[in-house]
């Protein structure tokens, strides 16, 4: 739209202020969308545009926002959703907020209305409001907006990002989800891969591959046939394998290299939470 800035022009026309950060980062396994994560005080956007969709949550604090002829105060558990090319403007209430904000394009996002939906979607999706109360799809997105900033398990970003959309798109746009089928064996073939390749940094894509399947159908099959997600599968699998090394007396150190996870720390997590004590304690307790 004319004479009105985008989200870049938006955010130098006003220099952040003391307490105030701002991070882009890419999701670059999802068609590199942009990603923003932020702390503003008294920061104040201009009405401005951007050519993609606007999708996330504050975390902390609250947030005026305006768009579409709506203008109210986000916070916690609340979601917000920028059509592409809507003017829009955002200031800070009682001391500031921090936020989580990503930029997914038009095509991207009918790609995962399809997904879901399982049909052509012809026109791009249509969020009925800037701006809804969703606590459990707000904590959704910002589990996947960390993990993908964090960059260390790129199938956990992924992977939560498509089911934090999916969601959106079902509960505020409209869309559609597809009936269940039985996908036994193409999920048989999804579990043998991973077995097989535990220790990669798998994709999303070369698992739907494997299934056949787009990649949201895939982490809606996996997930009803087997009770977990594609990621959460690939998290049992390396702590099996952990488990193993452990017996045969390798180090925690050494063992969370072999079996994929980013570091000691991750693998500890990890096993914790699934085996109930430490890798450390695990491994004196088997090999005594």
């Amino acid at each position: 739209m004319d004479g009105v800035p985008l989200q870049p022009e938006a955010m130098s026309m006003m220099p952040l202020g003391e307490g105030e950060t701002a991070r882009f980062f890419a999701a670059s396994r999802l068609s590199g969308i942009d990603c923003l994560t932020a702390t503003f005080r008294t920061h104040v956007y201009p009405p401005h545009t951007h050519e993609t969709y606007v999708v996330g949550t504050i975390e902390t604090g609250r947030d005026i926002v305006s768009a579409r002829g709506f203008r109210g105060h986000a916070g916690p558990g609340d979601i917000i959703f920028i059509m592409p090319q809507d003017v829009h403007d955002g200031a800070p209430v009682d001391g500031g907020y921090s936020y989580r904000m990503s930029y997914p394009g038009e095509d991207f996002m009918r790609m995962v209305a399809e997904a879901v939906s399982g049909r052509p979607v012809a026109a791009a999706p249509f969020f009925r409001s800037p701006m809804v109360h969703d606590p459990e799809g707000a904590r959704l997105f910002g589990a996947a907006h960390r993990a993908l900033e964090s960059s260390a398990d790129g199938l956990a970003g992924e992977e939560l990002l498509l089911r934090a959309y999916a969601r959106c798109l079902v509960l505020h746009a409209d869309i559609p989800e597809a009936a269940p089928g039985r996908e036994e064996g193409p999920i048989r073939r999804v579990r043998a891969l991973i077995e097989a390749r535990y220790a990669e940094d798998l994709r999303l894509d070369e698992l739907a591959a494997t299934a056949g399947f787009s990649t949201h159908h895939l982490i809606r099959a996996f997930r009803r046939e087997v009770g977990l997600t594609p990621h959460a599968y690939v998290i049992d699998a390396r702590v099996r394998r952990a488990q193993d090394r452990l017996r045969a007396g390798a180090a925690p150190a050494e063992v969370a290299a072999d079996v994929g996870f980013a570091d000691q720390a991750h693998l500890t997590r990890a096993f914790k939470a699934r085996v109930g004590v430490t890798p450390g304690a695990y491994r004196r307790a088997v090999t005594a």
